[in-house]
């Protein structure tokens, strides 16, 4: 499907691979991984034609249609969201569009019209609304908004069309570069069954290693200046990898000490007339030997270290009643936690669910509209935005210079040496701000926060822009840290290492776990993360909302007919029932939830486990593994009325 032979990119002298012969085939996902500025995105591009190589050639099937998602990528801010995603079928879009011209002039060209009727048929085209629409479900992007312009979308939702038009288009090759940029986890797991069941060649850019883990059957590893290619995903590769390297080291230490012990004969007899010849075969022989040059590795992983000045006291953080809304638009209604000194608490749930806010809130970076958020003794908060420029927000200034400024009475020994750590040698130090990299700014944020020395780190998706050298970093830094940490991620290998506790962010209100994620995966089943079921939904709601289509020449559908008076009857008789269903429902979710909640805080009292038996505290686990089901099943219900209640235009 494609090759390479003998590829290299350089920029001047700088070297960033060569020597590149690759067979990618039809039926492999490719994960593409590498430390940041490696050369990835570059050998991305020049597999899809975006950008020459300094050396070498690419050959791609003459046939073969190639998608790629190129993260630079802008598009017309008032274009259709459906249209946009449509067009990820070239083909079969230009031919619909020019169909719809046809039919609409003056004189049809009937000859024309056939020859296109015959090319849609051939590529599937007229089920390509219904498998764009399904798309942009699946990447959380509801059904009333697909006849909206993009200008409705955020910047991150805007991302999630661009992929969708990739996805679509049905081609042979797909070049993903970072597709799980502004994806949730809802959106992350919808996309790793989509590549599971798609038949092209696919190469992937990501620094999510369990998304890698998860979809890629074999690593495009770019280091040591060349790209060499492994069997099996990144975990596999990862071993292999370090395998390799091992088994050449020590060939080269064997030569070493070959070519040692040689020497060492020469010099002791070289000058003796019985060992002469006997010298001079050893020091052939020394010429013979081959060491092989082992070359650097471009991999480099940052010292990631943040130690508190002095501990906390026992209770850290209590929230009660926070509330926000954006507008019409409310992220956060009645957020009530309470956070103890050691704990590190996972936030994770879709995006537009408030995460980021009320991160901020707690942070002081923004006001709630209701509730109080009180910190405990001698809390300390460190914080890491999202968005770097909320700390970086001077983009004249450099590294040297922040840093500096946190520590006035250090040395500037001191101060090189924290940068050094965080990877920053040399002139980088005086590198603009608005010069860095997103994974540099990230390195500095972090070399702040280690000398700052907070008791509690808050963090905001703290591994976007790090590769995966610096992800691990960062996961052992927070390991080794003795402080509370809260956390917002939609990196799920991260949030499984770390978290020792779960709050999920739902619409319903927070979903409060005490345990690892893996626990809480078990405890209530990952089906309320799987998007699959969330697309299945929005189809169904599609289907309610549109009732029997009527032909209309685009597929867009017309209104139901009313039926007979028998039908009239008993949607009336519906209507009626519906809302007393809906507040029963409603009733046993929120006794249940009350009970969930009454016995997690008697966990939280430190006298319980020394007052309480073991049979009692059996009974206890037991009615709160019992009681998760039954919600999830009884709220499954509450949005399928809610769902009929909005079709039937009931209150």
């Amino acid at each position: 499907m494609i090759a390479t032979s003998n590829l290299a990119k350089e920029y001047g002298a700088r070297v960033l691979f060569s020597d590149v012969s690759l067979q990618l085939n039809a039926g492999s996902r490719y994960g593409l991984v590498g430390a940041n500025g490696s050369g990835k995105s570059t050998l991305l591009r020049i597999l899809a034609g975006d950008e020459s190589a300094s050396d070498g050639t690419v050959t791609i099937g003459k046939r073969a249609r190639i998608g790629v998602l190129r993260q630079d990528r802008f598009l017309d801010d008032q274009a259709i969201i459906l249209d946009l995603a449509m067009r990820g079928d070239a083909v079969v879009s230009e031919a619909l569009h020019e169909q719809r011209q046809i039919t609409e002039a003056a004189h049809v060209d009937a000859e024309r019209l056939a020859a296109l009727e015959d090319l849609i048929a051939a590529h599937d085209g007229y089920t390509l609304e219904a498998r764009a629409s399904e798309v942009l479900e699946g990447l959380a992007i509801p059904t009333r908004l697909h006849g909206a312009p993009l200008s409705t979308l955020s910047g991150g939702f805007k991302l999630r069309v661009l992929l969708a038009q990739v996805l679509v288009g049905g081609v042979d090759v797909l070049l993903l570069d970072e597709p799980t940029n502004h994806l949730d986890i809802l959106t992350i797991r919808w996309l790793e069954k989509f590549m599971g069941g798609y038949a092209g060649c696919a190469v992937i850019v990501s620094h999510d290693q369990r998304f890698l883990d998860n979809v890629t059957s074999h690593t495009l590893d770019v280091d040591y200046g060349t790209v060499t290619l492994y069997t099996g995903n990144y975990s596999k590769a990862v071993l292999e990898k370090q395998a390799a390297r091992e088994r050449k080291e020590t060939g080269v230490a064997r030569a070493e000490e070959e070519i040692a012990r040689k020497r060492a004969f020469v010099e002791r007899f070289g000058a003796k007339n019985t060992k002469a010849t006997q010298a001079q075969s050893r020091l052939k022989q020394i010429a013979r030997i081959e060491v092989e040059e082992l070359v650097a590795s471009s991999r480099r992983t940052p010292y990631l270290r943040v130690t508190p000045e002095r501990p906390s006291g026992r209770d850290v953080l209590e929230l009660a009643g926070v509330s926000k809304s954006y507008g019409e638009n409310r992220v956060l209604t009645d957020v009530s936690l309470v956070v103890r000194r050691g704990e590190r608490v996972a936030v994770i749930g879709p995006n537009g669910l408030g995460k980021s806010t009320l991160l901020r809130i707690l942070v002081e970076r923004l006001d709630a509209d209701a509730g109080s958020v009180r910190w405990g003794h001698e809390v300390r908060t460190g914080y890491f935005p999202q968005d770097h420029r909320e700390l970086l927000d001077d983009p004249d200034a450099t590294p040297l210079e922040i840093l500096s400024a946190l520590c006035p009475g250090e040395s500037p020994t001191y101060v090189r040496g924290q940068l050094g750590r965080v990877l920053f040698s040399g002139e980088e130090v005086d590198k603009r701000v608005a010069l860095l990299s997103g994974g540099e700014a990230a390195r500095l944020i972090f070399a702040l926060l280690a000398v700052q020395k907070p008791n509690v780190l808050v963090l905001d998706e703290p591994t976007n822009h790090l590769d995966l050298e610096a992800i691990h970093a960062l996961c052992e830094a927070v390991k080794a840290y003795t402080g509370t940490v809260i956390f917002v991620s939609h990196d799920r290998w991260f949030v499984s290492e770390l978290a020792t506790r779960i709050v999920e962010l739902t619409p319903e209100g927070p979903r409060d776990f005490p345990g690892s994620y893996a626990e809480y995966l078990a405890r209530c089943g990952d089906d309320h993360l799987d998007a699959e079921a969330v697309a299945a939904k929005a189809r169904q709601e599609r289907r309610q909302a549109g009732g029997s289509k009527t032909g209309n020449g685009d597929g867009r559908g017309g209104a139901a007919p009313d039926g007979t008076w028998e039908d009239q009857k008993k949607r009336r008789n519906r209507i009626a029932q519906l809302p007393k269903q809906r507040d029963r429902l409603l009733a046993q979710i929120e006794a249940a939830e009350a009970r969930k909640k009454a016995i997690a805080d008697l966990y939280y009292d430190p006298e319980f486990f020394q007052r309480t038996s073991l049979a009692q505290i059996d009974a206890l686990q037991k009615e709160q593994a019992e009681l998760t089901p039954k919600i999830d099943g009884w709220m499954a219900e509450w949005e399928a009325i809610e769902l009929e209640i909005a079709a039937l235009g009931a209150d």
